[in-house]
């Protein structure tokens, strides 16, 4: 990846870029995103279907044009931002082609989480981004413990969260087991519905392995993640675990 300086990055595409994403969206929508969130942030009012149809179109036009090195550093300069739209932008620009990414763009990835300023961009970062990478290479997997480790409530709700798309796929069981343990005890409830959301996934895909880890660790659980984690059981299963 070429190391292109942020003050002497090339400005077409990031002009282009700004310009679209300013002039679509809609105030009405944009005062109604804020209803969702807990913190105040910035919205230009985007539906996030049209945006990743854009981002989509963005980005095949930046690979033609400019290459990969160039969408990667555009995708970095819109995360860099406070602008909800741009960060989730910056993050569409690069889902769908995380295969061609390699470890320098995965260290570039994971300092984004320093960068989050909602659920929202740390979702989408997490779950279309660093999720994908893990699977794409398992070892990288080992983050998610630093993660889990860290003050930031983000680094440890991405702990959670970016181990979903492996637990779709059958995978990732040790590293959920072990940072369950690491985040069982955390007060924050933006990590407690994040580790339910992990585990749900968990118990949706691999309930013959997962339910039987909901009724270890239920006496110890925060209600709110074995809630979480139960949405999808049967009935009768979700009251054994709930007690």
């Amino acid at each position: 990846m070429r190391p292109w300086p942020r003050a002497n990055f090339p400005p077409p595409a990031l002009q282009l870029t700004s310009g679209v994403l300013k002039d679509g969206g809609s105030a009405p929508h944009a005062a109604g995103v804020q209803w969702f969130f807990k913190e105040e942030i910035k919205s230009r009012g985007w539906y996030t279907g049209e945006l990743r149809k854009v981002a989509v179109r963005m980005r095949r036009t930046i690979l033609r044009d400019a290459g990969l090195d160039f969408l990667v550093r555009v995708a970095d300069n819109l995360f860099h931002g406070d602008m909800l739209e741009e960060k989730v932008f910056g993050v569409f620009l690069l889902e769908k082609i995380t295969d061609r990414l390699e470890e320098a763009e995965f260290r570039l990835l994971e300092k984004w989480l320093d960068r989050v300023s909602s659920w929202a961009d740390h979702d989408a970062l997490a779950s279309y981004l660093l999720g994908p990478m893990l699977v794409a290479a398992p070892k990288r997997a080992a983050r998610v413990f630093v993660w889990a480790g860290k003050k930031s409530r983000w680094h440890r709700r991405a702990a959670a969260v970016s181990l979903i798309r492996g637990a779709r796929l059958g995978k990732f069981e040790r590293e959920m087991v072990r940072v369950s343990a690491a985040l069982l005890g955390d007060q924050n409830d933006m990590v407690q519905k994040g580790l339910g959301w992990m585990l749900r996934e968990w118990a949706k895909y691999q309930p013959k392995r997962a339910v039987p880890y909901l009724m270890k660790i239920r006496e110890n659980a925060p209600r709110l993640v074995l809630r979480t984690a139960c949405e999808t059981l049967p009935v009768a299963q979700k009251r054994r675990v709930l007690g």
